[in-house]
């Protein structure tokens, strides 16, 4: 490619990862993935999302059993066996909430790549987030109802080789 540089290999190298090693990540880690989630853009400089790193494994336990009760899969893991837990949500008062979210997201996906840790969007966070469970856990965490869940980012070191990216479609980029 033309423009080589690690920012655009980071970006074309990253995939999603559904099988981690049991390890958290370490501090340094972890801090540059949510630091790097920080600096995602957002409507008018806004921040309107929260990113909450879900440490209390009852908490944990609650998020999975909750995404795989709304998935229809109750019997399976929907974080892959993540060691890492991290829910991206967004002040639903605000007109771009699942846009901010969504960058934050992207930004902590690319970040987990480029330290070497792995990460897969998992959804249902709006779905949960807007039950009455979900408003239990927005006030157990002191954060405002308003707050719509956007995705979890289920983080931790691959537990095997990346997927093989599979090829762009060819109509993918339209000129006009």
């Amino acid at each position: 490619m033309a423009n080589e540089n690690e920012v655009l290999r980071a970006i074309r190298e990253r995939r999603s990862v559904r099988k981690f090693r049991p390890e958290r990540l370490s501090a340094p880690d972890l801090e540059a993935i949510l630091d790097a989630g920080t600096w995602a853009a957002s409507a008018k400089n806004g921040q309107s999302a929260r990113i909450v790193v879900v440490d209390d494994p009852g908490d944990v336990e609650a998020l999975r059993k909750a995404n795989a009760e709304i998935w229809g899969r109750p019997e399976i893991d929907p974080f892959y066996g993540a060691p890492d837990i991290v829910a991206v949500l967004a002040d639903g008062d605000t007109p771009n909430w699942l846009q901010d979210g969504s960058l934050v997201m992207g930004n902590l996906m690319l970040a987990a790549h480029a330290v070497g840790a792995g990460s897969c969007w998992i959804n249902r966070a709006i779905e949960y987030f807007d039950r009455a469970d979900g408003k239990a856990m927005l006030a157990k965490w002191n954060l405002p109802a308003n707050y719509r869940g956007v995705a979890i980012c289920a983080l931790g070191y691959p537990a095997s080789e990346l997927p093989a990216p599979k090829a762009r479609k060819k109509d993918y980029i339209v000129h006009v």
